[in-house]
């Protein structure tokens, strides 16, 4: 009897935990397709940081295709992404605070000098490490005067 109930008790943590983890993700297309979006900047930037970084040995090749992603996703129209009520507050699994919407052409200015930032790396990254450190800064930069303004800190 005492093996069945921890059994029954094991599966239900197990559930509690799994439930837990799905309740984190978000129902709404367009929270995941942002989600998705920052994905791409972020593995991209990844491989831009680590060769400026020393931590990856700089490849021409590879920091022009990561620059060059950069800059077509930062030509997508993200419009959509972006509905009233899909901020942190609404939905859980979201970061973007609410003040998005509340200065939504301080976003717009933000995401701009991002997109001016990722075609300044397309012309530097394919140069050497010194072009593509100098196009880091202005790039992370860019990404950051968002993310402080704009997106809740990790739990």
């Amino acid at each position: 009897m005492i093996k069945k109930f921890s059994i029954l008790a094991a599966s239900l943590i197990s559930v509690a935990v799994i439930g837990t983890a799905v309740a984190q993700e978000s129902e709404n297309p367009a929270v995941k397709a942002r989600k998705a979006v920052m994905q791409l900047y972020a593995f991209n930037l990844g491989t831009l940081g680590g060769m400026a970084k020393g931590e990856v040995e700089y490849n021409a090749e590879a920091a022009t295709r990561a620059a060059n992603n950069l800059v077509a996703v930062t030509q997508i129209d993200q419009s959509a992404m972006w509905p009233a009520g899909s901020d942190n507050v609404s939905d859980p699994s979201s970061r973007a605070l609410p003040a998005i919407w509340e200065n939504f052409p301080d976003v717009s200015a933000k995401g701009k000098a991002m997109a001016e930032a990722a075609v300044a790396m397309q012309a530097a990254a394919g140069q050497d490490v010194e072009a593509l450190k100098a196009a880091m800064g202005p790039l992370g930069g860019a990404c950051s005067a968002c993310h402080k303004a704009f997106r809740a800190p990790k739990n």
